[in-house]
């Protein structure tokens, strides 16, 4: 397997499987602020870094959206790689500054940083709402991103195909 192919993000993205990782997301992440279990903000961004990384293959969260609840479901809905990944990396900044927060005894700051992960991941869970998304579409509008880094995004016959 070559360098790339390690680090390759999926392009399309089902969007059923993002919106279930994202909901799992949510699980552990109010499981942590209701504990007070300062490991779980470490799981939740090393959870982001590796789908960040990888995409779905080496990441638990997004094996079991991918591999066993999305199948369950039986929906598929394709949509542009590149925003998911994009919004992946927001994910793992926002964990990574709470875990280290955390550390570093800034607990409030941390609990802070881990209710507006809960509260974006939400909005993709169980509304369909990309944030990270969002925020792509905006710099790339802006030529902040490339055109060229996703020609779907940018083309709207390609987003229906």
């Amino acid at each position: 397997m070559s360098k790339l192919q390690i680090f390759a993000f999926p392009n399309p993205v089902n969007e059923y499987s993002a919106r279930i990782t994202a909901g799992l997301v949510v699980v552990l992440a109010v499981g942590t602020l209701l504990t007070g279990f300062g490991w779980g903000v470490a799981g939740i961004a090393v959870g982001f870094w590796l789908r960040l990384l990888f995409g779905p293959r080496v990441s638990p969260l997004a094996v079991l959206s991918v591999k066993v609840l999305t199948p369950l479901l039986g929906k598929r809905r394709l949509v542009p790689g590149p925003p998911k990944r994009f919004a992946q990396g927001i994910g793992a900044a926002v964990s990574t500054a709470a875990a280290i927060l955390l550390a570093a005894g800034l607990a409030p700051a941390a609990w802070i940083l881990l209710a507006i992960l809960v509260v974006a991941a939400s909005l993709e869970a169980f509304a369909g709402f990309c944030l990270g998304c969002a925020i792509f579409g905006i710099l790339q509008r802006r030529g902040l991103i490339p055109e060229d880094v996703c020609e779907a995004c940018n083309n709207i016959s390609l987003r229906r195909a």
